[in-house]
């Protein structure tokens, strides 16, 4: 898979922390919800690196975008976020994956659970599943550590009634808070989650830790595990 020259036409704040990056991609030939894209950067004495993030774009839209959140410490993340801006051009490969994806056509229901910026590529499934008109019963349980940390405000707003989103905090929540917080173990996902009767296509994407108790979680409830996919990131720092 050859690298493609991405033009940066939009950088916009996603949190405090994270910020989205709307690239052009020379003889980009599409991609679907789930999928992601290999980075790089090159210095100006030749030293590459290069990293992969989801794409939170829907399929149906020309341009490509890449949520990228700030990794203390990180070579990557933090020039992406502080110093990128509009015109600069970047190396991008893609896009990568096939069995972490959804397609309108596959129908539902369908259960996405979110750790963090694990939500990115369930922004791109939201996205696709809007465009597409789709009537599919789709849940996202998004858990994260603090209402601040919220990625994809301008998505998850626009949902339609097919689609229901939670919040879980782990740290602090809003005011009168009376949703779920704390860790994800098996009765709030008990609670917040498509049940196995109802044999849910479940999608599972954060750090390492998380997607693994969640994934465990999900089978002691009765979850059939090849229904179950997952995709990691490693552990947050």
């Amino acid at each position: 898979m050859s690298w493609a020259r991405a033009v940066v036409r939009a950088t916009c704040p996603e949190s405090a922390g994270a910020v989205r990056l709307v690239l052009e991609v020379d003889g980009w030939s599409g991609h679907v919800a789930g999928q992601h894209v290999d980075l790089r950067l090159t210095a100006e004495d030749g030293y590459t690196a290069w990293r992969s993030y989801s794409i939170a774009s829907a399929p149906q839209q020309p341009l490509v975008s890449l949520v990228v959140q700030g990794v203390d410490g990180g070579e990557v993340s933090p020039y992406l976020i502080s110093d990128v801006q509009e015109g600069d051009v970047l190396e991008l490969r893609g896009p990568i994956g096939g069995h972490f994806v959804w397609r309108a056509a596959l129908g539902g229901p369908v259960q996405l659970i979110a750790g963090g910026s694990g939500v990115v590529p369930f922004l791109s499934m939201l996205e696709h599943h809007r465009l597409a008109g789709s009537d599919a019963e789709v849940r996202l349980l998004y858990a994260l550590r603090n209402p601040q940390d919220v990625l994809g405000t301008g998505v998850l707003g626009q949902v339609g009634p097919r689609v229901q989103v939670t919040y879980a905090y782990s740290r602090s929540a809003p005011p009168g808070w009376q949703g779920p917080t704390g860790r994800l173990d098996a009765g709030v996902l008990a609670e917040h989650v498509c049940g196995p009767a109802a044999a849910p296509q479940t999608f599972v994407c954060g750090p390492t830790g998380f997607v693994e108790a969640v994934a465990g979680a999900l089978v002691q409830l009765g979850h059939v595990p090849t229904s179950i996919k997952t995709e990691r990131y490693g552990d947050a720092a």
